[in-house]
């Protein structure tokens, strides 16, 4: 009988002690029965996801998490959304990660605009388009793609995520980037004047929400090349996120994309129809991938509180019916990254692992970061652990 797979990813579930939870990080605070009991069941590691020198990305750490390692397969997040949204890459095509973000008194207020819908970001857009630099291709929220063609850059403004509260001034494209940075700094900066006033904003003002008055691109690259996932390690994966990040890295690496109802990529997120979707794509697959982003939504409120009920939430709602329902199934779970709500940032430090095979002595451990340092697996270099769960090692 052949071996089935799922990895579970809570992304930057991982976190440092917090002083309010009395020393203890939220996945030791939280209440985690289902990954206690494959931690316990299972053997745990730490794995470091982030190569020296490479930023603590998602898409960096997704990448190893699956066995791509990133000095040789990164390109930038850009690049890697594009081709979730069909988005098509010419030989010298370069795709920005476009967010739609508030700024106010010429500082990073909210890197996502407050969740802004994705019917306003379409109409915001539509506004910029008309500055006529380059092509906006419409995501989810405050998610989206800006595409030049046949152009040669490589790099972007700092992710807005790490800048909330700092001038703006400070973390555009940088003069390196020669005159085509320039120009999109200008871009950038009368995006504001084109979207302070709209309509979409002056109401959400009304409504006490903030507004999505400019654009901010980042993460620039070309088309990545990917060796397909089923070549790599003679067996079929899918992917199941509602991020386009990691859904472009499945799409390139020629993984079956799965698309959940509900599935949104934040706090509400569809938990139960990912493990439902889940256990019936296994059907098709020797490998499931499924990845939520809320844990890491958390860590970026800097809220402690907040992430413990997302742990929490994730391990009931999706650990916990995967782990009843996955009979023979070896399951991994485990953050991409640390997003210590102390720093509300990605940080690049080893993250906890457990790979639980059914039959196999277990280390009898809780599922947080202590219990990793002292799991039997030990230290693993990130693009190895995918041939370590699939017992290639």
């Amino acid at each position: 009988m052949r071996v089935k797979y799922v990895v579970i990813v809570g992304d930057g579930m991982a976190d440092y002690p917090v002083e309010e939870l009395g020393g203890r990080t939220p996945l030791e605070a939280a209440d985690t029965p289902n990954m206690d009991w494959l931690a316990g069941h299972g053997r745990m590691g730490m794995l470091k996801t982030i190569p020296e020198g490479m930023e603590p990305d998602s898409s960096i750490a997704n990448l190893s998490i699956l066995g791509y390692d990133p000095r040789r397969y990164y390109t930038g997040r850009g690049p890697l959304e594009a081709g979730a949204m069909g988005v098509r890459l010419g030989e010298r095509d370069v795709a920005f990660r476009c967010n739609l973000v508030t700024v106010e008194g010429g500082r990073m207020v909210d890197y996502s605009a407050g969740h802004v819908s994705t019917g306003e970001a379409r109409e915001l857009l539509r506004e910029v388009a008309k500055l006529g630099v380059g092509e906006f291709f419409v995501g989810v929220s405050y998610r989206h793609i800006f595409v030049v063609r046949g152009a040669e850059i490589t790099l972007g403004c700092t992710p807005p995520h790490n800048i909330v509260g700092e001038a703006i001034d400070e973390h555009l494209i940088p003069p390196e980037a020669g005159g085509l940075g320039k120009r999109l700094n200008e871009l950038m900066l009368r995006s504001r004047d084109v979207l302070s006033e709209h309509p979409v904003n002056r109401r959400r003002r009304e409504e006490g929400k903030r507004p999505a008055n400019m654009i901010w691109l980042w993460s620039p690259g070309p088309r990545p090349r990917l060796e397909p996932f089923e070549r790599r390690y003679g067996i079929q994966g899918a992917m199941i996120s509602a991020v386009l990040l990691i859904k472009g890295i499945g799409v390139y690496a020629g993984m079956e994309i799965v698309d959940v109802p509900g599935a949104t990529g934040y706090y509400d997120t569809n938990y139960e129809g990912k493990a439902d979707h889940a256990l019936k794509a296994l059907e098709r697959n020797d490998l499931v991938y499924v990845h939520v982003e809320a844990p890491d939504e958390a860590g970026h409120e800097g809220s402690a509180e907040r992430k413990v009920r997302v742990l929490e939430e994730f391990d009931r709602r999706l650990v916990g019916p995967i782990v009843e329902r996955a009979e023979g199934c070896t399951i991994a779970v485990l953050p991409d990254h640390p997003t210590p709500v102390s720093k509300k940032v990605h940080t690049s430090d080893p993250i906890p692992f457990v790979i639980y095979r059914p039959g196999e002595r277990g280390d009898g451990l809780a599922f947080c970061e202590r219990a990793g340092a002292q799991g039997s697996l030990g230290f693993v270099e990130g693009p190895e652990f995918m041939r370590l769960l699939l017992g290639r090692e």
